[in-house]
Formats: structure tokens, sequence, C-alpha cells
């Protein structure tokens, strides 16, 4: 299989306006190449995180459990898809490696603006913040990501990733799902900071070589069991006020497909709750569109129509908050894949991923949108 696609024009500076097209050039020429930025090596490691956390799972008669979460999930009845442990753990085991390895080659992709964000209320330690994030994915590749770029930790580290460290070495994760997926999330912390199982005749040399992804005091992590589109502002505004990045993969589109309305208030509160310099990322299927009624008239959207929306025009003319535009979007990609490279070794078979990419970085008090910065690197 070819290897997963990268921007790996990050470098490339947008001081004139000849880097800014070679810069535009270069994600052209690696988009084609489907080269990934990612050693082979860490990539593995990952997958082995998941092979040891879900080592019962994989170690069973795991395919008829996968069927019934798939129809499950086909009929988007997910209080029975994410009802029981046996299915959270099978989604975990069957889904979650591979949406790890995109993950982290998608966090790489954006490194530029993680690394050069400037956050008003700055934390003591990078914060993060997983909407629909219970399964595992974004955790995984999160501290992946945080081994590439953290000062202290660089085993593994690309050119690029030098490039673009960051001065904490610790990250706080915060994982947000209406199942409960606590058991899930702790594994694979444990997971991430103990050394990956490995045959008892392993030579010396691989032995000494068999190293934890983190050690433990460089990452936390939190499992919160939350529906989203019905919980209080006491309990929505907290889980954003101090992360500098808010995700959501694969997540928006099932929301606006339950309720626009409570979707767009979500987005709301999001915008009240977070600070200047905050980045939201958004990740979902290719061509998603929800279905909105006005007048007594259904019509499709696109979900980045109203994503752009609500957070780029309907922001601006609220009175909670200042008029002027509070979002500024710094990466847009209607389509993309992820690739696995050849090489990598798991108990079960795992799958390419195809997505929609949205970057919005939030805004201070009469800060233009357009002001040049890291956006313009990789913006398209």
């Amino acid at each position: 299989m070819a290897k997963g696609k990268a921007s790996r024009n990050d470098k490339k500076k947008a001081d004139s306006p000849q880097s800014s097209k070679d810069a535009q050039s270069q994600i052209e020429a690696d988009d084609a190449s489907g080269e990934s930025s990612v050693s082979l090596k860490l990539q593995q490691h990952v997958l082995n995180i998941f092979r040891d956390a879900c080592a019962e799972p994989l170690g069973s008669d795991l395919e008829p459990v996968i069927q019934k979460v798939k129809q499950h999930l086909y009929n988007r009845d997910f209080a029975e898809a994410f009802g029981s442990d046996a299915h959270l753990w099978a989604y975990a085991a069957r889904w979650s490696p591979s949406r790890a390895l995109a993950y982290l080659q998608i966090f790489q992709d954006i490194a530029p603006f993680i690394t050069d964000g400037e956050r008003t209320t700055p934390a003591p330690n990078n914060e993060m913040t997983c909407l629909g994030g219970g399964a595992g994915a974004e955790l995984v590749a999160s501290a992946a990501w945080l081994r590439l770029h953290s000062s202290s930790i660089h085993e593994d580290a690309e050119p690029e990733a030098e490039e673009h460290t960051i001065d904490s070495d610790s990250l706080d994760v915060c994982c947000v799902d209406i199942a409960n997926w606590a058991s899930v999330v702790l594994r694979l912390d444990e997971a991430i900071k103990k050394p990956p199982t490995i045959t008892k005749y392993a030579s010396t040399a691989a032995k000494a070589a068999n190293t934890s992804l983190l050690p433990p005091e460089s990452m936390t992590s939190k499992s919160i069991q939350q529906d989203l589109l019905d919980a209080n502002l006491d309990c929505i505004r907290p889980l954003f006020q101090t992360s500098d990045l808010v995700t959501m993969m694969f997540t928006l589109n099932e929301l606006y497909s339950t309720s626009v309305s409570k979707t767009q208030r979500l987005l709301f509160e999001l915008t009240v709750a977070t600070s200047p310099g905050t980045l939201f990322l958004v990740v979902d299927s290719p061509g998603s569109y929800s279905t909105v009624t006005l007048n007594g008239t259904e019509k499709k959207y696109p979900m980045q129509w109203l994503l752009d929306h609500t957070l780029l025009e309907a922001s601006r003319n609220t009175r909670i908050l200042p008029r002027g535009k509070h979002w500024q979007k710094v990466l847009s990609d209607d389509s993309r894949w992820f690739r696995l490279p050849k090489g990598l070794q798991y108990p079960i078979e795992l799958e390419n991923m195809r997505y929609q990419i949205h970057l919005y970085r939030r805004l201070g008090v009469g800060e233009d949108s357009t002001t040049p910065g890291p956006s313009l690197r990789v913006a398209r």
C-alpha cells in the first residue's frame, strides 16, 4: 500500500509572493506523491500501543462483535453501537489504530499552527480537548506527536519536527464523548507510558531500545461522558476555556445530523469560551451534508458551509460577543487520503482513511483575520 499524504511544505516561509507560490507547488507535489512524514518506527509503536491495550479483545473471536458494531453504526443506532464494553473494545481495537496513524499525520501537517500559536491565557501545560474522542485515536496520536515535537523527547524526530518544537514537555488530553470510554482511555494511557510487549527471545539490544512512547509525567488524560448537544452551559464552557487545541474528528456531521440548531449552539459556546490563539480542528468524511428546515422546506447544506457560516459569519452578529470576526480559517481541504504504509504489523486488517479537514484559529478583539502568519504556508 502507498504511504499517507502529507503537507511537507510547512517549512516554506510566506515572506514573499514567490515563496507562497513555491509552498503551494510543494503541497501539490507532496499530495501527488503520497509520501508520509512520520517514520515507520513511530507508526509501528502507535499500533503496538493498541495491540497491547486491546490484547484481550484481539485475542478473542472479535469479528462477530465488529460486524454487530458496523451494523449499528450503519443504522445510526449509536446507543447500541457503544452501549456495552464489548462493543467499545471492539471499536477501539478495529478502527482506532488506523485513525490514530492518520491523526498523527494530520497533527504533523498542522504543526506550524500548533507551535506558533499565541494564546492570551496560556496554561502551564499544553491542553487538548477532543470532542467525540473517547475511542482513543486522538489520545495516542497526540502522544506520538508530543514525542516528535517535545524539546526533550527527540528519539524519533524528523527534520521538520525539530523545526516546530514546543516549549512544554507535557500534554493534558481531555476526551469527551457521549459513551463511557473511561476504561479504554485508561488502558491506552497506561500503554503509552510503558514499553510495548516484546518476545522473551528478543536480543539484549532490542530490549534496551524498547522504551515507552512517553515518560509518565509527560501526559495526563481523562475521559468525560457528556452529551454535547444537551449539556448545560456550566458543563460545556469549562471544556474549552484553557484548551490550546479543540478537535472534532468524525463527529461534527453526526452532531449536525442529530440537530443542526443544537450543534450551532455548541459551536457558539465554543466561540464564547475559547481564548484568542486557540485552534479548532475539524476532520470528517468528505462530501458530508446535513438537512436544514426553513419555513417548512428542507434543504441540504454541505457540513463545511454550515461550519463556516457559524464560525465566520453568524458569530459576528451577537450581543454576547464583541462585533467583528472571531475565527480565522487557516487551512481547508475537501478531500485528502491517509494510506497505511507497507511494513506495518497489526493482528487484524486496517484501512486507509479519506477525509476533509478544516482548521480555525480564534481571533482576539480587533484582530484582522487577513493578517499574514503561519496560515499562508499551508492554507489552500
